[in-house]
């Protein structure tokens, strides 16, 4: 069997792996073993941070529409509940933009849904 010098391929292997950790500090941006753990622990971070984003959205969409809403002498529980039972189908995102962007369209469909639980 022969001899299989392996100098090149794990060259470029470390190359890729430190370029994943520019940025990061001290030893874990220099050393291949820590550094190798180091992306890891980076990815677990990244997928709990897009899923945390997701839910930290929403909250702020909910927390401009209750503040919109309560203008209006509203609660947002109130709200959403007679929006459901008037069967206006509009997601909380667009909501939020509305009540941000456009308070004219906003209040119209305030009044729209007030008209339908009365």
């Amino acid at each position: 069997m022969s001899r299989v010098k392996r100098g090149v391929t794990v060259k470029a292997k470390h190359k890729k792996l430190l370029n994943l950790t520019k940025g990061y500090r001290m030893t874990k941006r220099r050393l291949v073993r820590v550094a190798r753990e180091t992306v890891l622990h980076a990815g677990e971070y990244a997928h709990t941070g897009r899923k945390l984003k997701k839910r930290d959205m929403r909250e702020l969409w909910v927390s401009r529409i209750n503040q919109s809403v309560q203008q209006m002498d509203l609660t947002y529980n109130q709200f959403i509940n007679a929006l459901k039972k008037s069967d206006i189908q509009l997601d909380r995102k667009t909501l939020a933009d509305l009540a941000i962007n456009d308070p004219q369209v906003f209040k119209i469909i305030v009044d729209k849904v007030r008209d339908q639980t009365n």
